[in-house]
């Protein structure tokens, strides 16, 4: 005798894997979706004297040539996202005063 639950969760999880590449797409799509990038007037940007272009920040005392957010141990390479601007994208030639080097 077959046992009909058992036939029944057989058949739903052979669904839910035959669905499991579309959901996937569809999460990754939304998770590598281009972020909006920082305006350096926002407050919080204004704050941390964020600038798009690093060498506008020269008469910042904390400044120092070379670093900008590329080589910031807070970006993130594959997005372009920085922590302290979150859902925010930064140049990756801009700079602010929390510069931390990347080890």
């Amino acid at each position: 005798m077959v046992d009909k639950s058992r036939r029944s969760f057989i058949r739903k999880g052979m669904f839910g894997l035959a669905v499991l590449p579309f959901g996937a797409g569809v999460l990754t799509s939304k998770a590598f979706a281009a972020l909006p990038k920082v305006d350096p007037s926002a407050p919080n940007a204004k704050a941390l004297n964020y600038v798009s272009v690093a060498a506008n920040a020269s008469g910042h005392a904390a400044y120092q040539a070379g670093r900008v957010c590329e080589n910031c141990n807070f970006f993130q390479p594959a997005t372009g996202a920085c922590p302290l601007f979150p859902g925010h994208a930064v140049e990756p030639a801009g700079w602010c005063q929390a510069w931390i080097k990347r080890p």
